[in-house]
């Protein structure tokens, strides 16, 4: 089984390169299943429905998200209404959404997708580890094929996440900082792992925002604009090899692809 792993989109320009390179990419490389990080895809803060369900009429499957998920705020009442949208899964109960899944396409092998958050640098939310333990054993009643993406600062902290689930979840993929790492590699257990997916979105700029505004942020410390920058597209993510039998990873490849 082949999964793809998209970064984190950012704005419109990142999400009309997943529109036009998702069919493509899923033909090319043979892909089984499609989960892409959309907390910014919606003018660059946050999501909502509306941009979801793009990305989804594009083939991907299962949308994740971060510290962003709120930034939209009707997005509170409306993440309930779509199952394949998550949010962290390290919020308190009782929080709208959900942060895990087991999504089954029809002649494939189930998969399991859970997000998480970090906490150094970042919210306090509930301990990642420990929540991942729970959703980890009840998911793997049903799929041995998991993923997990997490949304974390540290890359210390995101390091940690992989040792600690190597050998019980097929793959985990970090985000947020929106910097494609070169550290792709399998640990002992068979578990894939990537520090960062990197971004979706436009390269000619910083972090999906256009260049000057911020240079004068950090010059002047007065506050700016900043606004989704517009060149050099590309979508940034992780494919991930998996034997359906045992959900070992078998490879994990970076994608860099020109939209």
């Amino acid at each position: 089984m082949k999964l793809l792993f998209i970064g984190d989109i950012v704005g419109e320009p990142g999400r009309a390169a997943v529109v036009s390179l998702c069919r493509l990419l899923r033909e090319r490389h043979k892909l089984d299943y499609i989960i892409a990080n959309g907390e910014n895809m919606a003018g660059g803060r946050g999501l909502t429905l509306q941009t979801a369900r793009e990305l989804f009429d594009a083939g991907v499957d299962i949308v994740t998200s971060g510290d962003h998920v709120w930034d939209q705020k009707e997005f509170v009442a409306d993440i309930g209404k779509e199952p394949r949208i998550l949010r962290p899964a390290n919020y308190p109960a009782g929080v709208a959404g959900r942060g895990s899944i087991v999504w089954n396409c029809s002649g494939k092998s189930p998969i399991g997708v859970i997000n998480l958050q970090g906490r150094t640098f970042m919210a306090a939310l509930e301990n990642p580890f420990t929540v991942a333990d729970a959703l980890v054993t009840h998911l793997r009643e049903q799929t041995r094929i998991i993923l997990v993406d997490i949304h974390a600062e540290a890359t210390s902290e995101k390091i940690a996440l992989g040792r600690y689930l190597d050998g019980r979840v097929s793959a985990v993929i970090g985000t947020h900082t929106h910097v494609q790492t070169a550290d792709e590699q399998i640990f002992p257990g068979g578990t894939a792992f990537l520090s960062d997916a990197g971004f979706t979105g436009p390269q000619e700029s910083i972090l999906g925002r256009e260049i000057e505004p911020i240079i004068r942020r950090f010059v002047t410390q007065m506050p700016q604009r900043f606004r989704i920058a517009q060149d050099r597209v590309m979508l940034h993510g992780a494919i991930v090899d998996v034997d359906d039998a045992t959900g070992r990873a078998r490879a994990i490849t970076r994608l860099q692809e020109h939209a």
